[in-house]
Parts: structure tokens; sequence; C-alpha cells
């Protein structure tokens, strides 16, 4: 983790003067950590042990930038195929990192939760999880949402699962059945849609995450490993997205006129 004096000042939440139209929910696959530490010769975990301060980093900066909603893609359900030996450190790293973090998501009135297949992570990480979310429930200033043992195609047929279940038992009618109704059922119910998604790495691709979510999200990708990925990184990333004009399908219409764009 970032010891405290490393960390970026996170008193004041207040965008800086550049940032004129900054995203209402920012989502990021963390990518990197291992080709990282590979090209200093050093182990995996030590990528992701880098890539862990990165995201505290990410945190504060989005909270002092006045980022509403930060979804970061931690691990997914692929990444259960990695050795048991990466497995376990990356579910230490997770539980040292809610340790660390949970009185400064507190005191910022940061809330937290997770999205995924909660089953499959292990007792002690699922045990801290659920503590945090509901230490953290009352947050309104930013919602951190980390998205862990997540598969973009699994949480969509879930819902899909709940939603027949639901038709079975007569609650509900799938002749009426809209877009919103469906998104009830998913992990990310109560969230908005990514305004802007971010790829570290260099790596062109969405991996199985938030497919659903993404369908008019504006897409940026950066060639720094995740480890690296500081302020500045961030900064251009936001700076790409506020030159952009979102249409949402409809010809001139901006992020602000747009129906399901940034209010949802």
């Amino acid at each position: 983790m970032i010891p405290r004096q490393e960390m970026v000042n996170p008193q004041a939440c207040e965008a800086p003067d550049w940032l004129v139209r900054p995203p209402a929910h920012l989502a990021i696959i963390m990518d990197g950590n291992g080709r990282w530490a590979q090209k200093r010769h050093l182990p995996r975990v030590a990528g992701h042990r880098q890539g862990a301060q990165a995201v505290r980093r990410t945190v504060t900066i989005c909270r002092s930038w006045g980022i509403r909603y930060l979804t970061l893609y931690a691990f997914s359900w692929e990444n259960w195929k990695r050795s048991r030996l990466e497995v376990e450190a990356l579910m230490h790293l997770l539980e040292d990192y809610l340790d660390r973090e949970e009185a400064l998501m507190i005191e910022k009135s940061i809330r937290f939760r997770a999205i995924g297949d909660r089953a499959r992570l292990p007792r002690s990480v699922l045990r801290k999880l659920e503590a945090v979310e509901a230490s953290t429930i009352s947050g309104k200033a930013m919602d951190l949402t980390l998205a862990l043992s997540y598969s973009g195609r699994e949480e969509i047929l879930s819902a899909a699962r709940r939603l027949a279940a639901d038709a079975v038992a007569g609650r509900v009618d799938p002749a009426t059945l809209s877009q919103e109704d469906f998104c009830r059922y998913l992990d990310s119910f109560d969230l908005p849609p990514p305004d802007l998604l971010v790829r570290t790495s260099g790596e062109y691709r969405i991996s199985n995450f938030l497919l659903w979510q993404i369908a008019y999200t504006e897409l940026y990708f950066t060639g720094i490993f995740w480890p690296d990925f500081g302020e500045e990184d961030l900064k251009q990333a936001l700076l790409d997205y506020q030159e952009r004009q979102r249409r949402f399908g409809a010809e001139g219409v901006t992020t602000a006129d747009a129906s399901g764009g940034t209010e949802r």
C-alpha cells in the first residue's frame, strides 16, 4: 500500500480547472501488473503489490476531483485459472487493502461495494468485504466498486436466471419487460452506466467487463502498465474524454442532453 505521506491530498473535493466535463462514472481495467514485474525481473506478486498502490492513488485522485463513481476490475472470473500461489497472494492483498483503507473510506465518505461471484471467494475475504460494505454504507461523496470474481457474461446470465424465476412465479410479465426492468436484476443495478472505460497495459479488448453496461461508454486505451498509472495518466484520459462528442445513437447529442448517458 502507499504510505500515508505519499497519498494525494484528498482534503478538498474540487475538480481542477481543466476538468470541465468529468465523467460521472469511471471504470478501469487494471492490467499489466505481471508484465510490470517481469520487466524488472521480479516475481508477479511484486507487480500486484505495486498495483495495489496504484489503486489507492487512483481512488484518492478521483475522490479529490469529484468523480462520483469509480469501478475497478480487480479480479476476473478467468483469473481463478492462475496458479494457486498467485491467487492466494491476490486475496491477501485484497484483505490488506481493505484493512488499511476502511478508516479512510469512512473519513472521506466513500461507499465501498463489490460485484461478482462472491461464492468463490475465500471466507475471510468475504467476511472482510461484507464488513467494509456495512461500515461505509452511508458514504455519499463517492461510490467505489471492485469487480471481484467477476464475469460480464455470468452477470447477465445470473440476471436472466433471476428474471426467469420471477416470470415463472408470476411476478414479472416477459411481454412488458423493458431494458430498465432487466437492469434491476444486474449486480450493478443501482450504478449508472460508465461514461468512460480506461484500460491500461496496451491491450485493446474489454475482457468480459461490464458487457451490458458499456453499450455507449467511451473507451480509452493506454500502454502504461497499471502499477505506473498515475495522476498525469488519468488526466490525459479525462482530457481525451472531454474532447469527444457523445451522441448515443442520435445526431449532435451531447452528454448532458442524452438520456441513458451520464444521468440515469
